[in-house]
Protein backbone atom coordinates (compact mmCIF):
# COMPACT_ATOMS: atom_id res chain seq x y z
CA UNK A 1 0.00 0.00 0.00
CA UNK A 2 2.79 2.72 0.90
CA UNK A 3 4.59 1.68 -2.45
CA UNK A 4 0.97 2.61 -4.03
CA UNK A 5 0.62 5.88 -2.64
CA UNK A 6 4.28 6.99 -3.91
CA UNK A 7 4.20 5.31 -6.94
CA UNK A 8 2.30 5.90 -10.42
CA UNK A 9 1.96 2.18 -10.75
CA UNK A 10 3.45 -0.90 -8.98
CA UNK A 11 3.93 -4.11 -10.79
CA UNK A 12 4.40 -7.79 -8.93
CA UNK A 13 4.99 -10.98 -10.66
CA UNK A 14 5.19 -14.16 -9.54
CA UNK A 15 8.74 -15.92 -11.30
CA UNK A 16 8.04 -19.06 -13.44
CA UNK A 17 7.90 -21.73 -11.03
CA UNK A 18 6.63 -19.42 -8.07
CA UNK A 19 3.77 -18.85 -6.42
CA UNK A 20 0.51 -18.62 -9.11
CA UNK A 21 2.49 -18.56 -12.06
CA UNK A 22 3.26 -22.22 -14.40
CA UNK A 23 5.45 -24.65 -12.85
CA UNK A 24 6.32 -26.36 -16.01
CA UNK A 25 8.10 -29.98 -15.18
CA UNK A 26 11.28 -31.43 -16.45
CA UNK A 27 12.41 -27.70 -17.02
CA UNK A 28 15.72 -25.94 -17.03
CA UNK A 29 14.69 -23.41 -14.73
CA UNK A 30 17.27 -20.27 -15.53
CA UNK A 31 17.95 -17.10 -14.32
CA UNK A 32 18.40 -15.74 -17.20
CA UNK A 33 15.07 -16.95 -18.49
CA UNK A 34 13.70 -15.11 -15.46
CA UNK A 35 14.89 -11.86 -16.85
CA UNK A 36 13.57 -12.89 -20.31
CA UNK A 37 9.99 -13.33 -18.36
CA UNK A 38 10.18 -9.70 -16.92
CA UNK A 39 11.42 -8.24 -19.94
CA UNK A 40 8.84 -9.77 -21.78
CA UNK A 41 6.52 -8.36 -19.21
CA UNK A 42 7.85 -4.86 -19.60
CA UNK A 43 6.93 -4.91 -23.42
CA UNK A 44 3.42 -6.30 -22.58
CA UNK A 45 2.47 -3.51 -20.49
CA UNK A 46 4.20 -0.94 -22.94
CA UNK A 47 6.74 -0.32 -20.39
CA UNK A 48 10.05 -0.33 -22.93
CA UNK A 49 10.17 3.87 -22.66
CA UNK A 50 9.47 4.11 -19.37
CA UNK A 51 12.06 4.07 -16.04
CA UNK A 52 11.81 1.77 -14.21
CA UNK A 53 12.68 1.30 -10.39
CA UNK A 54 13.35 -2.29 -9.26
CA UNK A 55 12.82 -3.68 -5.84
CA UNK A 56 14.01 -6.91 -5.47
CA UNK A 57 14.73 -9.88 -3.21
CA UNK A 58 16.78 -13.09 -2.86
CA UNK A 59 16.35 -14.75 -5.68
CA UNK A 60 14.89 -11.52 -7.32
CA UNK A 61 18.33 -9.97 -7.02
CA UNK A 62 19.87 -12.10 -9.02
CA UNK A 63 17.52 -11.70 -12.01
CA UNK A 64 17.72 -7.90 -11.22
CA UNK A 65 21.85 -8.25 -11.69
CA UNK A 66 21.11 -9.93 -14.88
CA UNK A 67 18.33 -7.15 -15.73
CA UNK A 68 21.04 -4.98 -14.59
CA UNK A 69 24.22 -6.34 -16.33
CA UNK A 70 21.58 -6.28 -19.67
CA UNK A 71 20.83 -2.69 -19.16
CA UNK A 72 25.19 -1.20 -18.43
CA UNK A 73 26.02 -3.41 -21.51
CA UNK A 74 22.93 -2.40 -24.11
CA UNK A 75 22.31 -5.98 -24.61
CA UNK A 76 17.88 -5.63 -24.88
CA UNK A 77 17.07 -2.88 -23.65
CA UNK A 78 13.88 -3.70 -22.55
CA UNK A 79 14.32 -2.53 -18.86
CA UNK A 80 15.26 0.84 -18.69
CA UNK A 81 16.59 0.87 -15.00
CA UNK A 82 16.27 4.30 -12.55
CA UNK A 83 17.08 2.82 -9.73
CA UNK A 84 17.79 -0.74 -8.01
CA UNK A 85 17.31 -1.83 -4.53
CA UNK A 86 17.99 -5.33 -3.37
CA UNK A 87 17.09 -6.82 0.09
CA UNK A 88 18.72 -10.03 1.35
CA UNK A 89 20.17 -12.48 -1.16
CA UNK A 90 22.81 -14.15 -2.16
CA UNK A 91 24.71 -11.55 -3.85
CA UNK A 92 28.04 -12.78 -2.53
CA UNK A 93 29.07 -16.50 -3.28
CA UNK A 94 31.81 -16.20 0.02
CA UNK A 95 29.46 -15.08 2.17
CA UNK A 96 26.23 -17.39 1.38
CA UNK A 97 25.35 -20.35 2.80
CA UNK A 98 22.23 -22.15 1.78
CA UNK A 99 20.21 -24.45 4.39
CA UNK A 100 21.01 -27.92 4.75
CA UNK A 101 17.49 -28.94 2.53
CA UNK A 102 18.36 -26.32 -0.56
CA UNK A 103 21.92 -28.20 -0.70
CA UNK A 104 20.15 -31.50 -0.78
CA UNK A 105 17.88 -30.76 -3.84
CA UNK A 106 20.55 -28.48 -5.86
CA UNK A 107 22.45 -31.21 -6.22
CA UNK A 108 20.10 -33.18 -7.66
CA UNK A 109 20.07 -36.89 -7.98
CA UNK A 110 17.96 -39.99 -7.36
CA UNK A 111 17.38 -38.18 -3.64
CA UNK A 112 15.64 -35.33 -4.94
CA UNK A 113 12.13 -36.66 -6.02
CA UNK A 114 12.11 -38.47 -3.04
CA UNK A 115 12.55 -35.64 -0.56
CA UNK A 116 10.13 -33.31 -2.66
CA UNK A 117 7.72 -35.86 -2.41
CA UNK A 118 7.88 -36.57 1.90
CA UNK A 119 7.84 -32.23 2.45
CA UNK A 120 5.06 -31.47 4.16
CA UNK A 121 3.51 -28.67 5.92
CA UNK A 122 5.37 -29.39 9.14
CA UNK A 123 9.16 -29.53 7.41
CA UNK A 124 7.90 -27.27 4.95
CA UNK A 125 6.74 -24.24 8.18
CA UNK A 126 9.77 -25.63 10.38
CA UNK A 127 12.42 -24.94 8.02
CA UNK A 128 11.04 -21.34 6.66
CA UNK A 129 10.76 -20.52 9.99
CA UNK A 130 14.15 -20.88 10.52
CA UNK A 131 15.04 -17.56 8.42
CA UNK A 132 12.56 -15.62 10.47
CA UNK A 133 14.05 -13.76 13.49
CA UNK A 134 12.39 -15.34 16.81
CA UNK A 135 10.38 -12.30 17.43
CA UNK A 136 8.98 -12.29 13.50
CA UNK A 137 7.65 -15.82 12.99
CA UNK A 138 4.79 -15.73 10.76
CA UNK A 139 1.31 -16.75 12.05
CA UNK A 140 0.34 -20.24 11.11
CA UNK A 141 -2.71 -18.67 8.70
CA UNK A 142 0.60 -17.04 6.83
CA UNK A 143 2.88 -20.54 6.82
CA UNK A 144 -0.22 -22.11 5.50
CA UNK A 145 -0.90 -19.35 2.63
CA UNK A 146 3.31 -19.80 1.66
CA UNK A 147 2.52 -23.88 1.68
CA UNK A 148 -0.35 -23.27 -0.59
CA UNK A 149 1.41 -21.17 -3.02
CA UNK A 150 4.21 -23.69 -2.93
CA UNK A 151 1.73 -26.82 -3.48
CA UNK A 152 -0.09 -24.95 -6.55
CA UNK A 153 0.73 -26.59 -9.68
CA UNK A 154 2.67 -29.11 -7.75
CA UNK A 155 5.12 -26.35 -7.40
CA UNK A 156 6.79 -28.41 -4.59
CA UNK A 157 8.02 -31.29 -7.14
CA UNK A 158 9.86 -28.25 -9.63
CA UNK A 159 11.73 -27.06 -5.98
CA UNK A 160 14.63 -29.01 -7.06
CA UNK A 161 14.67 -27.47 -10.55
CA UNK A 162 14.47 -23.96 -9.52
CA UNK A 163 17.14 -24.09 -6.86
CA UNK A 164 19.90 -24.18 -9.72
CA UNK A 165 20.05 -20.69 -9.39
CA UNK A 166 22.34 -21.60 -6.60
CA UNK A 167 24.69 -23.49 -9.08
CA UNK A 168 23.96 -20.44 -11.68
CA UNK A 169 25.13 -18.19 -9.48
CA UNK A 170 28.62 -19.86 -9.01
CA UNK A 171 28.75 -19.81 -12.33
CA UNK A 172 27.88 -16.51 -13.39
CA UNK A 173 29.52 -14.77 -10.16
CA UNK A 174 31.30 -12.35 -12.52
CA UNK A 175 28.58 -11.35 -14.42
CA UNK A 176 26.83 -10.29 -11.84
CA UNK A 177 28.64 -8.78 -9.07
CA UNK A 178 30.13 -7.24 -11.99
CA UNK A 179 26.97 -5.64 -13.27
CA UNK A 180 26.91 -3.94 -9.63
CA UNK A 181 30.40 -2.83 -8.86
CA UNK A 182 30.15 -0.93 -12.37
CA UNK A 183 27.14 0.15 -12.27
CA UNK A 184 26.00 4.24 -12.51
CA UNK A 185 22.39 3.26 -11.42
CA UNK A 186 21.44 4.54 -8.03
CA UNK A 187 21.79 1.32 -5.88
CA UNK A 188 20.52 0.36 -2.30
CA UNK A 189 20.43 -2.54 0.19
CA UNK A 190 17.64 -2.97 2.80
CA UNK A 191 19.41 -5.76 4.73
CA UNK A 192 17.89 -7.66 8.00
CA UNK A 193 21.19 -8.79 10.23
CA UNK A 194 20.28 -11.79 11.62
CA UNK A 195 20.26 -13.75 8.54
CA UNK A 196 21.52 -17.21 8.75
CA UNK A 197 21.63 -17.19 4.78
CA UNK A 198 23.70 -14.04 4.11
CA UNK A 199 24.88 -13.90 8.10
CA UNK A 200 26.17 -10.61 9.82
CA UNK A 201 28.58 -9.33 9.83
CA UNK A 202 30.50 -11.08 7.31
CA UNK A 203 27.88 -10.19 4.48
CA UNK A 204 27.71 -6.24 5.51
CA UNK A 205 31.70 -6.40 5.18
CA UNK A 206 32.16 -7.48 1.81
CA UNK A 207 29.48 -5.37 0.82
CA UNK A 208 30.82 -2.44 2.15
CA UNK A 209 34.40 -3.70 1.77
CA UNK A 210 36.69 -0.84 3.30
CA UNK A 211 39.44 0.62 0.49
CA UNK A 212 42.01 -0.39 3.04
CA UNK A 213 41.62 -4.04 2.50
CA UNK A 214 40.17 -4.53 -1.03
CA UNK A 215 42.94 -5.39 -3.26
CA UNK A 216 43.00 -2.56 -5.59
CA UNK A 217 42.22 -0.18 -3.08
CA UNK A 218 38.37 1.04 -4.02
CA UNK A 219 35.36 0.57 -2.55
CA UNK A 220 33.56 -2.66 -4.14
CA UNK A 221 30.59 -1.17 -4.62
CA UNK A 222 31.30 2.49 -4.55
CA UNK A 223 27.55 3.75 -6.01
CA UNK A 224 25.26 1.70 -3.32
CA UNK A 225 24.00 2.89 0.37
CA UNK A 226 22.77 0.16 3.11
CA UNK A 227 19.81 0.33 5.37
CA UNK A 228 20.67 -2.16 8.44
CA UNK A 229 17.18 -3.03 9.77
CA UNK A 230 16.72 -3.96 13.42
CA UNK A 231 19.21 -6.80 15.18
CA UNK A 232 16.28 -9.21 15.29
CA UNK A 233 15.07 -8.79 11.85
CA UNK A 234 16.26 -11.90 10.00
CA UNK A 235 15.88 -13.05 5.79
CA UNK A 236 12.60 -11.77 5.08
CA UNK A 237 12.96 -7.83 6.16
CA UNK A 238 9.93 -6.89 3.94
CA UNK A 239 7.35 -9.64 6.10
CA UNK A 240 9.37 -8.70 9.32
CA UNK A 241 9.26 -5.04 9.27
CA UNK A 242 7.27 -4.10 6.45
CA UNK A 243 7.30 -0.18 7.90
CA UNK A 244 11.01 0.02 8.32
CA UNK A 245 11.39 -1.79 5.25
CA UNK A 246 8.89 0.76 2.99
CA UNK A 247 10.90 3.87 4.90
CA UNK A 248 14.30 2.46 4.19
CA UNK A 249 13.01 2.43 0.65
CA UNK A 250 11.28 5.58 0.49
CA UNK A 251 14.45 7.40 1.84
CA UNK A 252 16.54 5.90 -1.11
CA UNK A 253 13.79 6.94 -3.47
CA UNK A 254 13.76 10.35 -2.43
CA UNK A 255 17.82 10.97 -2.11
CA UNK A 256 18.13 11.09 -5.96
Amino acid sequence: EGLTQRFHRVIALDFLGFGFSDKPRPHRYSIFEQADVVEGLARHLGLQRHRINLLAHDYGDTVAQELLHRYEHNKTGSILINSLCLSNGGIFQETYHPRFIQKLLQDGGLLSPLLLRLMNFFFFSRGLGAVFGPHTQPSQAEFWDMWTAVRNNDGNLVMDSVLQYINERKQHSGRWVGALVSTSVPLHLIYGPLDPVNPHPEFLQLYRQDPTHHPVGMKLLPMSTVSVLDDHISHYPQLEDPTGFLNSYLNFINSF
